[in-house]
């Protein structure tokens, strides 16, 4: 039994602290939260986050973060996004270097835009770092339905380790040594999500949805080789994968926060319906600036963003992308003359 520390009590962190338990683990989880603390420890149940789901006696729960990482083989960062820098600030401290970091938040960090191993490494350069990604909803976890995932790390070793923990006959872990296409696959599908959401919450139907996924993956490879990507990574479960689960499973926040937008609801009144962090909204206006900066083009990630930062309508969004000038599916390699008349 090895110790493994989960830091967020959120949906996603209690579903892969429960994944790590029944693995044999001895797990311990961190949540600022008093409250939240009081009240599994008290009933073993997260109500807010996974009604129903008991928790183990001895799964163990607390608001003393370094008693938490002291001694874990596996500190797992399950916080939001733009919390991960602060988070790693705060454990700094305390952390050994030999300690491995597993990010399981998809996004990219507001501001700067760096992708979030880019963030760890700032603040905890000595440490393993591991990110764990892939078609995923914490509901399913928990109930222990059958889930992939992705262990991306450049360092095969860890990839391995981090497999080994979570490996299970419900989660079947992958390796991947592509850490920069894995994290962009999780933080950009978050964009197209919330624009399938948009799309239902306007009344249009399968068809819509199929062309805004397609070309969805197509501007997210593009951005991501872009940015030092393998472009095969996106046709695998941290890219097409992830994108299907969140764009068609009324679990994912971002799709029905679009839902919400689509139904004509501002966004501040969407965030407090959701009542959870909805990481597309950031994620969109982070990939726009990042994409005008490298000169790629990304119709849908524009046209979300127009509606988010800009006031636009989204049935004049989705107008715009269906008028615009013709172009060839595979843009590409037309322009590169490998297509012939």
């Amino acid at each position: 039994m090895e110790k493994m520390c989960v830091i967020g009590a959120g949906s996603w962190g209690s579903a892969l602290a429960l994944s790590l338990y029944k693995n044999g683990h001895d797990v311990h989880m961190w949540t600022r939260d008093v409250e939240q603390v009081e009240e599994i420890n008290d009933t073993r149940e997260n109500s807010k986050f996974l009604p129903g789901i008991i928790f183990p006696d001895d799964l163990i729960v607390s608001n003393h973060l370094e008693e938490v990482i002291k001694n874990s083989k596996i500190v797992v960062l399950a916080v939001p996004s733009q919390a991960v820098r602060s988070v790693c600030r705060q454990i700094k401290s305390f952390i050994n270097n030999n300690q491995i970091i597993v990010d399981v938040a998809k996004g990219l960090e507001k501001g700067t835009g760096l992708r979030l191993s880019e963030v760890v490494k700032e603040e905890l350069p000595y440490n393993p770092y591991v990110t764990l990604s892939g078609p995923s909803h914490a509901e399913e976890v928990s109930k222990f339905m059958p889930t992939t995932l992705v262990a991306a790390c450049e360092d095969i070793k860890y990839a391995e380790e981090v497999q080994d923990a979570f490996m299970s006959p419900s989660l079947r872990v992958y390796t991947n040594p592509d850490i920069v296409g894995v994290e962009l696959g999780g933080a950009l599908k978050n964009i197209i999500a919330f624009g399938a959401g948009m799309c239902d919450g306007l009344g249009y139907g399968d068809n819509t949805k199929a062309a805004l996924m397609t070309r969805g993956i197509s501007e997210i490879g593009r951005l991501g080789v872009a940015m030092g990507a393998n472009v095969n990574t996106f046709t695998g479960l941290a890219g097409i994968g992830d994108l299907i689960v969140t764009c068609t499973s009324m679990h994912s926040r971002n799709r029905r926060a679009g839902i919400l937008m689509g139904q004509g609801k501002s966004l501040k009144e969407t965030l407090e319906e959701v009542q959870m962090v909805v990481e597309g909204i950031t994620a969109t206006e982070v990939a726009y600036k990042v994409s005008r900066e490298l000169n790629i083009d990304m119709p849908i990630t524009e046209a979300i963003y127009s509606v988010l930062y800009k006031g636009a309508n989204p049935n004049e969004a989705v107008l715009e992308l269906m008028t615009r000038s013709k172009k060839h599916e595979m843009e590409e390699t037309v322009n590169n003359g490998l297509f012939q008349n």
